[in-house]
């Protein structure tokens, strides 16, 4: 069958694809773990050279990649394992950990639109206190040490006018936080990720670009502090759903179809289409709280010691 590009925001998507047709990848790390009490599957993607990131698409950086089948189901306790997890991976990241920060959290997105809204409902659960602490001190929480935490929504470009990066880069000039967590929803390539992944980078993140549509980076480069970036695939293209579907035709016919031989344009032309499941607005409220329930255990320097997993 003809192939066609597919976008994806997973770096774990990027390296299976490269893997099944050059093997391995000088520059590129692949670790891969269990935790056999949740069945939370773990990948870590590091791109270490620019040859690497050349090959992959994507920067130096590493990519956490938390695969739980669970998570779409309604299990508040599963969800507190996810949501403890998130917080671990994410703590291995964080610079200075152990140290008292200033941390800026993105909500990126949509309000408006469901599939895209996970950033700003995720914002909407966080634990802000930077006010509270500038202005009463630690002691208004009874804690000796605490994190700033400061929470903004940029919206989009077609309602403010303003890219999100111009935004964010003035609040980082005039509230100078150490580094930044930015949330966002993704693409996947293959519809059983779809609201079961939680992807963790340290590389920063190009809103808009799973779609195509290409906004201003949010890196370090371009704010001046490191960013950190959380994202749950919430949507995939047409073409993926049908180039997968012609796939298990040809093998299971052993020929190709005469869709895909013939009119092969007609699948790459869906690519401006993009697929969520129909329960979305359920999912979204679900998994906003379990991504905010894991920043906020990532960035509690009192709480319970952390854990290895099982």
């Amino acid at each position: 069958m003809s192939s066609f590009a597919v976008r994806t925001d997973l770096a774990l998507e990027d390296r299976e694809r490269i893997g099944r047709t050059g093997g391995e990848i000088h520059g590129v790390v692949l670790e891969e773990e269990e935790r056999k009490k949740t069945g939370i599957r773990i990948t870590r993607v590091r791109i270490e050279t620019k040859n690497g990131a050349k090959i992959m698409g994507k920067p130096v950086g590493t990519y956490i990649t938390l695969e739980a089948p669970a998570m779409a189901e309604q299990d508040e306790g599963y969800h507190r394992e996810v949501s403890k997890e998130l917080a671990r991976q994410l703590r291995s990241v964080m610079p200075c950990r152990g140290r008292e920060q200033s941390v800026l959290v993105v909500g990126l997105g949509n309000r408006d639109v469901t599939a895209d809204a996970l950033g700003p409902h995720v914002a909407d659960h966080l634990f802000v206190n930077r006010h509270v602490v500038l202005e009463y001190g630690k002691a208004a929480y009874n804690k000796e040490r605490m994190h700033l935490i400061s929470c903004i929504v940029p919206g989009v470009m077609a309602k403010t006018g303003m890219e999100s990066a111009e935004i964010i880069h003035g609040v980082v000039q005039e509230t100078q936080p150490d580094f930044l967590i930015a949330v966002d929803a993704l693409a996947a390539r293959s519809t059983r990720r779809l609201n079961r992944t939680i992807q963790v980078t340290t590389s920063g993140i190009y809103p808009g670009s799973g779609v195509g549509n290409h906004r201003n980076a949010l890196t370090q480069e371009t704010l001046g502090v490191p960013v950190l970036a959380i994202g749950v695939p919430t949507v995939v293209d047409a073409a993926t759903i049908v180039g997968d579907a012609l796939e298990r035709m040809e093998l299971e016919s052993g020929f190709e179809p005469v869709a895909a031989r013939e009119h092969p344009q007609a699948i790459s032309e869906l690519n401006n289409m993009y697929v969520t499941s129909k329960d979305i607005d359920e999912m979204i409220r679900r998994l906003s709280y379990t991504v905010s329930e894991g920043i906020n255990l990532a960035l509690d320097l009192e709480g319970p010691a952390e854990e290895e997993g099982e």
